[in-house]
């Protein structure tokens, strides 16, 4: 993911934390936050009471590589995605399924049909 499309800062999270909308399902939850950006920014939060660090980073990938393919379809707002639990056992596939469905719940995703 390139530098442009990420959320590194702590004042930023804290900020989409206060003033952002959040929806989730049972594996995500997802902070919005309207920012003045031309494409979206992306946070991700996975704890470690998930697993190993090696269960975490894949979590992680999955997610980032979601956010990838569906480049053009999300609407420009700074976005914080939190693992849940059941996220763990997922496959990268069902996280990604499940990602999509949260995504439309907070209505940032436009999924083109081609």
């Amino acid at each position: 993911m390139e530098k442009a499309y990420r959320i590194k800062k702590n004042t930023d999270f804290q900020t989409i934390y206060k003033r952002g909308k959040s929806v989730a399902n049972r594996q995500f939850v997802v902070y919005t936050y309207n920012s003045n950006k031309d494409h979206f920014r992306l946070g991700i939060s996975v704890s470690k009471k998930l697993g190993n660090a090696v269960t975490r980073n894949r979590i992680k990938r999955a997610i980032r590589e979601n956010f990838k393919v569906h480049k053009e379809d999300i609407i420009a707002r700074d976005i914080i995605v939190i693992a849940r639990q059941p996220a763990k056992d997922m496959s990268t596939l069902e996280i990604q399924g499940s990602l999509e469905h949260v995504l439309k719940i907070a209505k940032v995703f436009n999924k083109r049909i081609k």
